[in-house]
Parts: C-alpha cells; sequence; structure tokens
C-alpha cells in the first residue's frame, strides 16, 4: 500500500478515502498494536477484560499482577470462594458483579468447555460476564479474529474521525467499521482506535491541536475549526 497521508481536497471527503487515510496512516505509525491489558494466555485475558469493563487498564494490570499469582488458571478460579476473588479485585468497579462474573465464568468453561476458552463468539458470549465486546476482544486478541470490538474510546473515535455514520448502538458502529476496513487491518483497527481515544481524542477536550490525524477527522473540520475561530 503506498502512503500518502495528506491531501490537497478542498471538497469534503468520502466515506472510502476517509478510511484509506485512517488505514494509512496507522499502519505506517502503529503496525504493532495490542491491547494494554497484560495477559499470556486465553485465560488471562478473559479475566483481565472482564475486569476492564469501566475500569482503566492501569488499573486492571495492577489487580491481575496478584490475581494470577492466586488463580494461576480456570480450575483454581472454579474453586474459589467469593471473599477469596472479591478481596483482590475491589478495588476496580463493581467489584461484586465482577466477582460473580469470574467465578461463574470459571466454572461455565469446565462444566461445558473443558476448562478451555471457546474461539467462537457464539460460544464465548454463554460465559457469565462475557458480552459481544467482551468476546470480539478475546476472540480478537487471543485467536487473531477479525473481529472489532466496540467500547466507548471505539464508538466516540470512530464517529468523530466520521468513520462511522448516525450510528446509535456499538452494534452499528461495529458491523460499518467491518463494512469498510479490510478483514487484514479489523483487529489493529480496534486498537487503533482505542489508543487514539484514550490518549488524544478524549471524551471531553480532544487534543486537536495535537492530532495526527486531523487532516482527514471529520470532528476537527466541521466541529473544532469553527469552534476555534470564535475564540
Amino acid at each position: 500500500m503506498a502512503f500518502c497521508f495528506y491531501t490537497n481536497k478542498t471538497e469534503p471527503l468520502t466515506k472510502k478515502e476517509r478510511y484509506r487515510l485512517f488505514i494509512e496512516y496507522f499502519v505506517a505509525h502503529q503496525p504493532d498494536v495490542t491491547t494494554e491489558l497484560r495477559h499470556t494466555n486465553p485465560y488471562q485475558l478473559i479475566v483481565a477484560v472482564i475486569l476492564s469493563a469501566q475500569c482503566t487498564d492501569k488499573r486492571v494490570n495492577i489487580i491481575t499482577t496478584e490475581f494470577y499469582k492466586k488463580f494461576p488458571d480456570v480450575n483454581s478460579l472454579a474453586k474459589a470462594e467469593f471473599n477469596e476473588v472479591y478481596e483482590l479485585i475491589k478495588s476496580c468497579s463493581y467489584p461484586n458483579n465482577k466477582t460473580k462474573h469470574l467465578i461463574g465464568m470459571a466454572q461455565k468453561l469446565i462444566s461445558d468447555f473443558g476448562g478451555v476458552v471457546p474461539v467462537e463468539l457464539e460460544e464465548l458470549q454463554k460465559l457469565p460476564g462475557v458480552g459481544r465486546k467482551t468476546a470480539n476482544v478475546i476472540a480478537s486478541v487471543a485467536f487473531g479474529k477479525p473481529a472489532m470490538a466496540v467500547d466507548t474510546h471505539v464508538f466516540r473515535v470512530s464517529a468523530r474521525i466520521g468513520l462511522t455514520t448516525n450510528s446509535k448502538t456499538p452494534l452499528e458502529t461495529e458491523k460499518q467499521l467491518v463494512k469498510h476496513i479490510p478483514e487484514k487491518y479489523i483487529s489493529s483497527a480496534h486498537h487503533w482506535l482505542i489508543l487514539h481515544g484514550r490518549y488524544v481524542c478524549i471524551a471531553r477536550r480532544p487534543k486537536c491541536r495535537e492530532c495526527k490525524i486531523s487532516h482527514f477527522c471529520k470532528y476537527y473540520k466541521t466541529v473544532y475549526l469553527k469552534e476555534s475561530s470564535k475564540n
């Protein structure tokens, strides 16, 4: 793929052009991107992703350092008492629900899947605490599937850039992104959008002055520049 990051077009970009510029930029600047959640196997990843709901990856990584020592595999977690798990994860959000989900997930893996984390989305979503977003993360990161997990960052950033249009739900966003992003880039694009949303295109005050993709960002041209001109 030839890299051409900037365009002199004065008329609005087409969606196809916007996707091309998005992929070209991140392929060149973040070619080897993955989750910031620490893990070494699918079991650890599913634990970390369940813990990450409404919680920062930094906090989750602190928690899982001790969690993996106490519960190194699915069998040990399946036999855990509620208070044992709760005490280790109580510093994250919703520790009561997550404790139930973690133990239930492990027990379900033992009873229905022979203690092995399944590969398919439909099977993953049968596990307690695993919705479509979590299942997509596991499928993508652990098994290399072309799955697009849509969290708040992906939902917000894809809309701001102009990759998605009139999307009201994470599923609508997922469908639009998967439709336009080549399969080999889908897993990477998930992380590109997350990291861009986490460090640059933050929710309340996006860092548009520092952004390296503002030249093809819909929000920058239609909102930021207009607001800046008023000040």
